[in-house]
């Protein structure tokens, strides 16, 4: 039987939410990482209670609400309270600052922002184009010029009951806008109905996941792995558990504690565990089943030490995982197979088919409208680019071999991915070129030891000045998120340019860390994020 879009009650979240917490009100929803849990039934009323205190700062059904918090209880019921009262939801990376910064704030078009409060100041730092309010959680709230700014627990003390939607919520309204990672210009604002998000990781797309299963969500809610996960978990009415973050050394004390059954372990998360000493107890944990994306030679050998079974898929931000492996795969690289709801192609700069077994960009189209994303906020260029010829670009090299296993080999667009996050490389050079010595520059990935990329920057000086690299970090680590400060830094006296005069970069990939190269970590300068109390 043909597939269609699923009634509202199965796939948007505020009727979700109403369902479970009146079949199973006691059941657990969400655990919290050092204590605390929430039923279906107090789930429901935190979120009717934001979502009272929303509507009562004037937030209607389809308006934009920016949410800037860390993994936590806040991070959770703002995330299903705008939802719930038909508004877009629109996560930020807790590492934005400055320019990157100002950029999403005017892409989004919101007027209502509910910040950390150790995060809000940056505000202050920038134009906050349309904002207007600003809900402080986690601490007292400091004035910012020009705007309102208000603690968001005493907003939502005192608020009553929500009202209504002016209309019902339906499967293909806009449910999300996720930034991701800009390749030729800033990041993207991804545009996501309700259906996207139940069919990124439905029983047909995620067919290895039972309804019973608890989520350990450690990956950030502006990422998909954190918000899209946890709207899946609520769509099958099971649990998740709700982490501030990764961390390494405490990771299997987490999930014994929280019993948490399922995890998404992106980049080097799995070597990390891997490379920690073995113990006694390394199988003693209620973890069923891991998602390792992507599938490295860690990864192959972690069933056998901690005893669960692995997964890996193909997803981004924009698609609905169309590539998922069978249990346990053996070969590093391996994305799996294609899921049967959407046609795939392997093609060549001209969308042309290339052969089997050849490498060429990944595209595809769903069978259902609004199964995947429907274009990039305010950006009808960058959407039309991705959406050429009818098809969805991921941008991604793969090859398939004759029994249908998809291989992922490298990324066609010019980004850089550092454990687990994808980093612009324009936006690293936009930063990169404000330092007042800096002529230009170019950002470019290099491997790393723990796998996937690490940042860096080759640049010309101006004529007749000198860079210190030590001097570049004390510059760039204020202005940018940190994980996109460069690790090594090489000076040149010019970029090597095309007749058209743009930078060669692959020249300079694959020159790679040279003797000349100023290595960060080398002289003592670690970065990390900033720890948010």
């Amino acid at each position: 039987m043909a597939r269609s879009i699923p009634t509202p009650e199965k796939c948007v979240s505020r009727y979700v939410l109403e369902r479970h917490a009146r079949d199973k009100p006691d059941e657990i929803f969400a655990v919290f990482e050092g204590g605390g849990a929430w039923s279906y039934a107090e789930t429901l009323a935190r979120v009717r209670k934001v979502a009272a205190a929303l509507q009562g700062l004037g937030v209607a059904q389809d308006d934009h609400v920016v949410i800037w918090l860390p993994n936590g209880a806040e991070a959770l019921e703002t995330y299903l309270a705008v939802n719930y009262i038909g508004a877009v939801y629109i996560p930020i990376n807790t590492g934005y600052r400055g320019g990157l910064l100002a950029h999403v704030i005017e892409n989004s078009d919101a007027e209502v922002i509910i910040a950390h409060h150790e995060l809000a100041p940056r505000l202050s730092e920038i134009e906050t184009s349309r904002l207007q309010i600003v809900l402080v959680s986690g601490g007292a709230p400091n004035s910012i010029d020009d705007l309102a700014v208000r603690d968001y627990h005493a907003v939502v003390d005192m608020a009553g009951e929500p009202s209504d939607p002016a209309r019902p919520i339906q499967p293909w309204d806009l449910q999300s806008i996720v930034y991701t990672s800009g390749t030729t210009g800033p990041s993207k604002g991804t545009m996501s109905s309700y259906f996207h998000a139940f069919n990124s990781m439905d029983h047909d797309a995620w067919y290895c996941l039972r309804d019973d299963d608890r989520a350990l969500i450690n990956l950030p809610m502006f990422h998909i792995a954190g918000c899209f996960i946890t709207y899946g978990m609520l769509c099958r009415g099971g649990s998740i558990t709700m982490s501030p973050g990764f961390r390494t050394e405490t990771f299997w004390d987490v999930v014994r504690e929280t019993e948490s059954t399922m995890v998404f372990l992106l980049g080097v998360m799995c070597s990390f565990l891997i490379k920690q000493p073995p113990r006694d107890d390394d199988r003693d944990h209620p973890l069923r089943m891991v998602f390792s994306v992507p599938l490295t030679e860690e990864s192959v050998i972690f069933r056998d030490r901690f005893g669960t079974d692995l997964y890996t898929i193909f997803n981004m931000t924009e698609i609905n995982t169309p590539i998922i492996s069978d249990a346990n795969p053996g070969v590093p690289g391996l994305a799996g197979k294609a899921r049967p709801v959407n046609e795939l192609r392997i093609v060549d700069d001209h969308d042309i088919e290339v052969p089997e077994g050849a490498v060429g960009e990944l595209i595809l189209r769903p069978d259902l409208p609004w199964a995947i994303n429907h274009g990039y906020y305010k950006n009808p260029e960058a959407t039309a680019r991705a959406w050429r010829n009818g098809w969805f670009h991921t941008g991604d090299a793969f090859r398939r071999d004759a029994e249908g296993n998809y291989f992922f080999v490298d990324r066609l667009k010019d980004a850089i991915r550092r454990r687990g996050e994808n980093i612009s490389s324009f936006e690293v050079e936009v930063v990169v070129n404000d330092h007042p010595s800096v002529q230009e520059c170019a950002a470019i990935p290099v491997p790393s030891e723990h796998g996937e990329d690490e940042v860096m920057v080759v640049l010309a000086p101006k004529p007749g000045q000198t860079v210190d690299p030590a001097d570049l970090i004390g510059f760039l680590t204020p202005r940018m998120a940190h994980f996109m400060v460069p690790r090594y830094v090489r000076v040149v006296d010019a970029l090597p340019k095309t007749p058209t005069t743009k930078i060669q970069k692959a020249g300079l990939r694959e020159a790679g860390v040279t003797q000349d190269t100023w290595d960060r970590e080398a002289h003592g300068m670690k970065l990390k994020a900033e720890k948010l109390s």
